[in-house]
């Protein structure tokens, strides 16, 4: 710096006595660069003038800014996510199992919500939605000052404005058109994933319905119902298997049984039952007491008197007459010819007669017997022929029931899952709460008068030292020069 005079012109002065030692010096470039010596008052009035010069350069804009810049407040609010998640499930008898499960909001590590919810609370639709309901353009309410806090789910918000209230009312504003389109995202999201399940759900659907047809149709053409029927009918092929065998036992043990009645009393079955029926007609078995009689009368002529005698001859006539009555009553009873009455056994009932009974009855569960196992025997042979046509059908049947069943599974699962995910509306949007309301400012952030007031005495101090190493620059730049080279 120059020590130069106010009227910018050099000129020698006396020295003046206790102040100078020297007079001072013609200008000139050392004397500008180097400055002059610190005990030189004559310096201070320049000094004094720079100071004041720089005081009003680094005040006068701070003035006018603290008075004319207009008042700003600044109204915060305090967003939280909830770190946990939350899940249900529910098992639904013979239908499937519902599940609901939302995960938490810092689950992934390559997606932040909070970094979402940032830059959603600067989009333009907000701010457009806010300043609308503020009856406001969207340049006149700014932009909110959004900022995460380190290792938290917080989000905090700031809005300013030129009055408490309209600071205040602007971050309400601009929190509930946050809301508001969160939700509008999360149910887009629901109706987007309905619409992709209901698509499903109706795939599934003609998928149950075309197994059910073919089921149905199946069924209707051959009357099996299902493979349980198939299975019900193999076990009742079984037991007649079983019962037919059992029958044939009993059907060998009767047949021989009849044989051996039939062999010891020397009659047939239907003899024996002929002359069981004979025996039971009064005339005949009278007729049979006549025969009787007229035998012993002829027996008694035949005792006495020759062959020719009239009396035998009589009996014998008697006798033949007795016979004759008995057989035609015997045909007339029974139906049958001369020669298969004569054939008849026409010994006079009891203890035989027991036995011919017996034969008759055996005779009759023996038919019985062989009837039953011929109607087993047929039924056998039915069943089992269906049995051998329903064998395929039925295998083809239980697969597709089996394809139905997991049809019809997977189509209520998917109407449980579209059901359930109607609760999880928090997948892709995590659940935001309101930690802190929009605070009501009690002083002005804008202008900042000790901030403005701190500059400015900052930046003083810093002109202060400024001129302070210009006053003793002579003895800095002297050390400087009278130093040695490569000296520390």
């Amino acid at each position: 710096m120059s020590d130069m005079t106010a009227s910018g012109t050099t000129r020698r002065s006396a020295p003046i006595p206790g102040i100078l030692r020297t007079p001072p010096r013609e200008l000139s470039l050392g004397r500008l660069f180097g400055g002059g010596r610190p005990g030189d008052i004559v310096r201070l009035p320049r000094y004094l003038i720079l100071a004041t010069l720089g005081a009003i350069a680094i005040w006068g804009p701070i003035t006018t800014y603290l008075k004319k810049a207009p008042l700003s407040f600044s109204s915060e609010m305090s967003l939280i996510l909830p770190g946990s998640g939350a899940a249900a499930s529910v098992n639904l008898a013979e239908i499937g199992q519902a599940s609901s499960f939302a995960n938490s909001a810092f689950s992934s590590n390559s997606i932040s919500p909070t970094e979402t919810y940032k830059r959603l609370l600067s989009a333009d639709r907000i701010l457009n939605a806010a300043a609308s309901s503020l009856g406001e353009q969207m340049r006149d309410i700014g932009r909110p000052k959004v900022e995460l806090v380190d290792q938290t789910g917080l989000i905090r918000v700031q809005m300013k404005g030129p009055t408490p209230d309209a600071a205040r009312a602007r971050t309400e504003a601009v929190r509930q058109a946050f809301f508001t389109e969160v939700d509008a995202l999360r149910h887009d999201e629901l109706s987007v994933r309905e619409t992709g399940a209901l698509a499903a759900i109706e795939d599934y659907r003609g998928s149950v319905a075309d197994t059910r047809e073919t089921i149905a149709t199946l069924q209707r053409d051959t009357g099996l119902v299902s493979s349980a029927q198939y299975d019900r009918l193999v076990s009742a092929t079984d037991r007649l298997r079983a019962d037919l065998a059992a029958l044939a036992s009993d059907l060998a043990e009767k047949q021989e049984s009849v044989a051996a009645l039939s062999r010891s009393l020397g009659i047939a079955p239907d003899q024996a039952a002929v002359s069981l029926k004979l025996y039971a007609d009064a005339d005949y078995v009278a007729l049979l007491d006549e025969v009787a009689l007229q035998t012993a009368a002829m027996a008694e002529a035949n005792a006495r008197f020759g062959t020719r005698h009239p009396e035998v001859t009589a009996a014998r006539d008697a006798l033949a007459s007795a016979r004759e009555m008995a057989r035609q009553r015997a045909m007339a009873l029974t139906g049958l010819s001369a020669e298969a009455v004569a054939a008849l056994d026409l010994a006079q009932p009891g203890a035989r007669a027991e036995l011919l009974a017996e034969l008759v009855r055996e005779d009759a569960a023996r038919r019985g017997l062989t009837s039953e196992h011929e109607t087993m025997a047929a039924r056998l042979d039915r069943e089992s022929a269906q049995l051998a046509a329903l064998a395929p059908v039925a295998a083809r049947l239980e697969d597709m029931q089996r394809d139905f069943s997991v049809a019809e599974a997977v189509f209520a699962s998917a109407i449980a899952r579209s059901q359930s995910s109607k609760a999880d509306i928090y997948a892709s949007y995590p659940l935001v709460q309101v930690l802190e309301n929009p605070s009501l400012p009690d002083r002005p952030s804008s202008p900042n008068r000790k901030l403005a007031l701190a500059a400015g005495g900052a930046a003083t101090l810093m002109m202060l030292f400024g001129l302070l190493l210009a006053w003793i620059r002579r003895p800095l730049i002297g050390r400087i020069l009278a130093r040695p080279m490569g000296a520390p």
